[in-house]
């Protein structure tokens, strides 16, 4: 996690990734003993292990695990938990963690899963909070290469990313066990570089729909109905200056001198600088601009900007060993849950593919835009102790987007969001737009708790409200 240790093998690349983990170099390139052997790869076919008992132990819930073949060399791993309640009528929730290369198990296992991992990075307890409660849940690690998806590593843009989960969602929807998911309503929840993949999925998933209804297109129609983006780099022009302001004052402490801060605003206005360079990148920039640009600004900006803290909760000095790794427990389990390939936090191959293109530091606010007046019902989480996506930033993204909700948005005083009564955050909701600070929170929302509250239990009221089209509201 110490991003320190990436410097001897990551020096031609940008440094930061936008996971709860860094990248690691595989130690072993040997499959683990634990993992199952791999089935024949057929173009088009879901391979499911059903009910194996790991981390959902809720007496009577379905669950299944196992690969979507979207080509005869590219599988991609999810693990489905069904509702506690009502599964048959209850929505479809889809999580993706961030990166490029993070591996979504992390959201699972460390945030809103059925089981959230203990400190001893071996063994899990139920979660009461998790998001299956009223919901079902499709973990999905992708681009292929990312976590226990394995195949060729070819994807490098949010658009490639985009047609890859759209055709895994064609098998999983297709087949006989998950079909009569096909009616029930659809939503994208994701963090971090989900702030690239969720507008980018979305609008893809959107156009598909009406290609499907023209004709041009067949396959199963996405019955999308929300979109939410925790944490989330969207604007990379808009959100770098929050940087600046995060370090210098936000509700902890300062982060760094400032002499640094001075340094950094430099490195910002400079005529070739950050700005100028992110501006380029963005006025029809070639790959090797936009990635320079990534490269520039991390380097000269974020990381010296986050001083001896934890880059994802700046109430701890880095490395915060909270929450705790899931290696161990996944190698552990992964033959019980039929996966075929030794499990990584971040593939590095991923990630440098998605530095090579640039695609970082392009902006997605764009298609967010179109899906918010696609009448798709969006909310935008942020914790206030998280630096690498810090609040500043995003809300920064927000107050810049051009929506048919956005007079309405500029016109709405702050509310505190209560859960059970304690003050969990402050919020604004506009239309079918919503808009929430989460207080006390790092990077990975869910993996935290405030006051009394419980772990999570904050952002599972966000989630439960949203997913049952509803504003956001106190309790």
């Amino acid at each position: 996690m110490l991003l320190s240790h990436l410097l001897p093998f990551l020096s031609a690349l940008p440094l930061v990734v936008l996971g709860r983990q860094v990248p690691r170099v595989p130690t072993d390139d040997a499959p683990s003993p634990n993992q199952a052997p791999v089935s024949p790869v057929v173009a088009g076919q879901l391979r499911v292990t059903e009910n194996s008992g790991i981390c959902e132990t809720t007496p009577g819930v379905y669950q299944a695990s196992g690969y979507g073949d979207i080509a005869s060399s590219k599988s991609i791993w999810f693990w489905y938990f069904e509702a506690r309640k009502n599964p048959a009528s209850a929505p479809l929730a889809l999580w993706f963690n961030g990166g490029p290369g993070s591996s979504s198990m992390l959201g699972l296992l460390q945030e809103h899963g059925p089981c959230r991992i203990s400190n001893d990075s071996k063994t899990v307890s139920l979660n009461p909070n998790s998001w299956n409660n009223e919901v079902n849940m499709l973990y999905i690690d992708q681009p292929v290469g990312v976590g226990f998806s394995h195949g060729d590593t070819e994807v490098g843009t949010s658009q490639e990313a985009a047609a890859d989960v759209w055709a895994f969602l064609q098998i999983f929807l297709k087949n006989s066990k998950f079909s009569f998911l096909q009616t029930n309503k659809l939503a994208i929840w994701t963090e971090s570089y989900g702030g690239h993949y969720g507008p980018s999925f979305a609008a893809y998933f959107l156009s598909q729909n009406d290609k499907i209804a023209s004709g041009s297109v067949s396959g199963v129609h996405l019955n999308l109905d929300v979109l939410a983006i925790g944490n989330g780099l969207t604007d990379p022009l808009t959100q770098y200056p929050g940087y600046l302001v995060y370090a210098a004052n936000n509700p902890y402490h300062p982060l760094v001198s400032d002499s640094v801060i001075a340094e950094a605003n430099s490195s910002w206005t400079a005529s070739d600088g950050c700005k100028a360079q992110i501006t380029a990148c963005n006025n029809g920039g070639n790959t090797t601009v936009c990635s320079n640009a990534q490269s520039y600004c991390n380097s000269n900006i974020l990381l010296p900007l986050k001083g001896d803290w934890d880059i994802h909760y700046v109430p701890s000095q880095d490395p915060d060993p909270y929450p705790a790794g899931i290696t161990d427990y996944l190698h552990g389990v992964a033959s019980k849950i039929g996966a075929e390939s030794d499990w990584e936090e971040t593939s590095i191959t991923v990630y440098s593919n998605f530095a090579d293109t640039g695609d970082w530091m392009r902006n997605s606010r764009q298609d967010l835009e179109s899906v918010i007046n696609a009448g798709i019902r969006t909310v935008i989480l942020d914790g206030d102790a998280d630096f690498i996506l810090n609040y500043v930033g995003v809300e920064a993204m927000v107050d810049a987007l051009n929506t048919k909700f956005t007079s309405t948005y500029k016109q709405q005083n702050w509310s505190t969001f209560n859960v059970r009564g304690q003050a969990a955050g402050q919020y604004k909701n506009a239309g079918t737009f919503s808009y929430i600070r989460v207080y006390g929170a790092g990077h990975q929302i869910s993996a935290y708790s405030h006051g009394s509250l419980g772990t999570g239990e904050a952002s599972l009221q966000v989630f439960n409200q949203i997913m049952s089209n509803q504003s956001l509201s106190s309790t």
